[in-house]
């Protein structure tokens, strides 16, 4: 089945290739602005950052292999759209912005489920390889499609570039039916929209290693996408450049990427997450450097080439980094946050370098985004993303749902949990540090409010304040309680010195009209 999604990402990034090429080349027929032909970039990028969350919330709640299905139908649509323009001659340049905007939805949605259902099929110790398989795909893609939307606009026409997207989006679509995908049963009922929403978004906020890979990722591609979003007007400005030369030249830079994909377990054997993005943006600063001053193709395929070796060093290394941080349930939130930092950086870089172009000339933008790269790189070396050691996130299964005296329905709520420990007090300090790592870990699973209350009368009690939005959400955050949690609460637990265990009482709130 893996091998079956991974032909379906193979044929769904060719199209979008496809459509990226067509869309920026058209455009460039359409207006000679610096900034519009930039702004394709931008259009097809912007939905992802919009609309990640609610995409990856929804790819959480709902059966992932329709969602995808769904995603590759939109697709098709936008394609038949695009093409009806072109063939009516109604097509012009905000037309073409605003379709490839609506086929950039197609890829926000499309990204965060698919990111969330690779873990489901392929082991945890192999998961850097089958992202960086995940990357060959990209890359090939990268390949296959210029090359074929080039031979199209040049033998056929740009129309047929889009009626071809639309028959290979239809034709992954009737693939992905064949998956009998087992869908996990809960007794719960599904998150609410928000409600997933929020706790994505806080998942993300009380993870500090997380953070750091946003950002990371955040900055690396506003800096490093000046290349792409600029290549059309690289390549017209060389001697003889034309659709031939923007295509061998996005080639040159997927096969650097391929080549380097099948070499990254060894150099993962070598160098540490935070080596390979350092050393991968360093890279990537130079071979923009390069190509800023290439004076022909001979110059600028090797350039290209060393570009897309740094690309895919880099991007894989961020994006192991976010999976191993990110637990199942979680995941395809997470990642739509991890696509919308990604994203949100190359849709405001694209936009940026396209005005400095403007303003300027391609060759200054391209040299200025090679300085901002290695300053950002310079600005976040406190900022790990990770070494070899991972955490466990695996749910460790052993909690069991309490006895109530009163029934209580899953959505009900407010629901309150209070602990109380009664502890040294010459070891409050040790003891408010393991408190604080604990309210950590349960807002990172869902919690809406936690506080710890020193008992001003009785030196060494203390409680511990939990606050859920209903009976559900109670019951799922203790569900989704990590391995990793266990070695907390036996630390927790340490601190007690009571005859018998902290006592825990459980409080629904009760509705009372007024």
């Amino acid at each position: 089945m893996f091998r079956t999604l991974w032909i379906v990402w193979l044929v769904a990034n060719t199209c979008m290739w496809m459509n990226d090429v067509a869309a920026a080349w058209l455009m460039t027929s359409l207006t000679s602005s610096p900034v519009m032909v930039a702004l394709v970039q931008s259009a097809s990028t912007l939905p992802v950052f919009l609309l990640g969350l609610p995409s990856g919330a929804l790819a959480d709640i709902v059966d992932r292999r329709r969602y995808l299905m769904f995603t590759q139908v939109w697709v098709a649509v936008i394609a038949v759209l695009i093409c009806a323009a072109m063939l009516t001659d109604t097509l012009n340049a905000p037309l073409l912005l605003f379709l490839t905007l609506a086929n950039g939805v197609g890829l926000a949605m499309r990204w965060p489920v698919y990111s969330a259902l690779i873990p489901e099929l392929v082991p945890r110790g192999e998961l850097p390889q089958a992202l960086a398989l995940n990357g060959v795909g990209m890359n090939v893609s990268r390949i296959i499609g210029p090359a074929v939307a080039g031979a199209l606009i040049a033998g056929a026409g740009p129309p047929y570039v889009f009626v071809l997207n639309a028959a290979l989006s239809i034709a992954t679509t009737l693939a992905l039916l064949r998956w009998k995908r087992e869908q996990k049963v809960s007794a719960l009922p599904s998150e609410r929209m928000l409600g997933a929403m929020r706790v994505g978004v806080q998942h993300v906020r009380q993870s500090p290693h997380l953070k750091a890979v946003l950002l990371r990722v955040a900055l690396f591609f506003l800096n490093s996408t000046a290349l792409v979003a600029l290549l059309p007007l690289v390549a017209r400005q060389m001697r003889d450049g034309g659709a031939g030369t923007f295509t061998v030249l996005l080639a040159s830079m997927g096969l650097g990427a391929i080549v380097t994909a099948l070499w990254l377990p060894r150099i993962r054997s070598r160098m540490t997450r935070d080596e390979l993005v350092r050393n991968g943006t360093v890279v990537q600063a130079a071979a923009m450097l390069a190509m800023a001053y290439a004076p022909n193709l001979y110059a600028a395929v090797p350039a290209m080439l060393v570009a897309g070796a740094a690309w895919i060093a880099t991007a894989n290394s961020l994006t192991v980094g976010a999976q191993m941080l990110l637990p199942d349930w979680v995941r395809a939130r997470g990642m739509s946050i991890y696509q919308m930092a990604l994203m949100g950086g190359t849709a405001v870089g694209a936009a940026l370098w396209g005005q400095v172009a403007s303003l300027s000339s391609v060759r200054t933008s391209l040299v200025l985004a090679s300085v901002a790269a290695l300053v950002a790189l310079v600005a976040m070396r406190r900022m790990h993303v990770g070494g070899r050691a991972e955490e466990d996130l695996t749910p460790a299964r052993l909690w069991t749902a309490p006895e109530l005296a009163i029934p209580v329905e899953p959505d009900q709520g407010p629901v309150l949990v209070t602990v109380e420990y009664r502890i040294d007090p010459e070891r409050k300090r040790e003891f408010v540090e393991a408190m604080r790592e604990s309210r950590r870990v349960w807002l990172s699973n869902g919690l809406l409010a936690w506080e710890l209350f020193d008992d001003i009368s009785d030196p060494g009690c203390f409680i511990e304040h939990l606050i859920d939005e209903s009976w559900a959400e109670y019951v799922r955050r203790n569900e989704r309680v990590s391995a990793s949690y266990m070695l907390l609460r036996e630390r927790k637990l340490g601190f007690h010195i009571g005859d018998e265990p902290p006592v825990i009482r459980r409080f629904v709130a009760e509705p009372i009209r007024r």
